[in-house]
């Protein structure tokens, strides 16, 4: 364990951001209340919902709060079973655990699924996706992220759904869009998606609050509760939650706040990478990402530093005072690195990566602090 005077800087920003000084909300009425405290709190989770479709370029109509970016997932994925016919499911093969679990529980089901692989950089391309279609020639749903969780590496998505939308059979296109929100200029009404999933807490905000986008709002869910959030999501709904989302969401996902944050925080990841590379120990993850870097998101950094376990190197600089992660927070009880395997990472290398990831508050400073706490643990392991 850290000394407790032990400064600390915090790396595992795609695990979950600090959270920001959020306007309280004193709406403590329930929203289905018909009284003027329920009234009030109606009001409240509407205006958030506005504000947060002012944001993302959408109607107001096409949004629903749940409980965080694996519900609105499952939402998506579960309304499966609704279906008529045995519609074929296929998803990337670098997709968050809430989504390939979600395709696992669906095959115990019945439902056929399928994988779409990647390229050497993590990402899924527009002829991978066709070869998977042309696979399986009884596609109905599709599933992949914008922006990977454990690589970082961005999907040009308006290029995925621009094959999607050519297909002559409906085909309905999901994209979990936690990793981009606040990360990469969204304009979702223009990429043609049929649903998309978000979480407050990757943004600042607080646990337990998310947002699914369904551009057919009509969608049959297959888990129901008191009609609330338009027969969407039952349950009484987090006010609170919603206008600190919707807070969030103003502050930090605007295109022109996100154009700002992206330069600064790619300069620091290129600063970062040339540091680590010149420790002669390192491997950037995948390796293809040291000349082009632009094609990653400038939050999220996979390493890897030779003879060392990544669970090694992690505790190491945690009692330096620095959070890193092995991967993905969600899936930390697991040694397997699915994305990495998918990605055809060799073992050694997959053992030994690590996930840094930063945010808006991080600097300069920091940034050199953490080259300089690597090559400290470098020189007694």
């Amino acid at each position: 364990m850290p000394e407790k005077n032990v400064k600390r800087y915090y790396f595992d920003w795609a695990a979950s951001a600090p959270a920001q000084e959020i306007v309280p909300c004193d709406h403590f009425g329930n929203p289905s209340s018909q009284h003027s405290e329920g009234r009030k709190a109606k009001d409240a989770l509407e205006q958030a919902r506005q504000r947060c479709a002012c944001v993302l370029h959408v109607k107001p109509e096409t949004l629903f709060f749940t409980s965080g970016g694996t519900e609105s997932n499952g939402i998506a994925l579960l309304s499966n079973l609704t279906r008529n016919g045995n519609g074929r499911i296929i998803s990337s093969l670098a997709e968050h655990a809430s989504v390939s679990e979600a395709v696992e529980t669906l095959k115990k089901t019945g439902k056929p699924s399928g994988g779409i692989s990647l390229d050497e950089y993590g990402r899924v391309t527009k002829s991978n996706l066709e070869k998977a279609l042309e696979k399986y020639g009884d596609v109905r749903f599709i599933s992949a992220m914008a922006v990977n969780n454990e690589t970082g590496i961005i999907n040009d998505t308006a290029s995925l759904a621009g094959v999607i939308r050519k297909l002559k059979t409906p085909v309905h296109f999901h994209c979990d869009l936690v990793q981009a929100a606040g990360k990469i200029p969204l304009d979702i009404s223009e990429w043609e998606i049929d649903s998309a999933s978000f979480s407050a807490h990757k943004i600042g905000g607080p646990r337990g609050i998310g947002l699914l986008y369904l551009r057919n709002p009509s969608l049959d869910i297959l888990y129901r509760g008191g009609g609330q959030e338009n027969g969407v999501r039952g349950g009484t709904e987090n006010v609170a939650g919603a206008c600190a989302l919707a807070f969030c969401l103003e502050k930090f996902g605007s295109i022109e706040t996100v154009k700002n944050n992206y330069d600064s925080a790619f300069k620091r990841f290129n600063k970062l990478i040339s540091s680590f590379l010149s420790t002669n120990r390192c491997t950037i993850i995948p390796q293809q990402r040291v000349n082009n870097n632009e094609i990653f998101s400038p939050y999220i950094l996979q390493a890897a530093f030779d003879n060392i376990p990544g669970e090694v190197m992690a505790r190491a600089l945690d009692d330096l005072g620095f959070a890193v992660s092995t991967g993905s927070a969600c899936s930390s009880n697991s040694p397997e690195r699915p994305v990495l395997t998918a990605m055809n990472i060799p073992e050694k290398l997959r053992i030994e990566g690590i996930r840094i990831s930063q945010g808006y508050t991080t600097t300069d400073e920091e940034i050199d602090l953490l080259t300089d706490a690597v090559t400290e643990v470098l020189k007694f392991l």
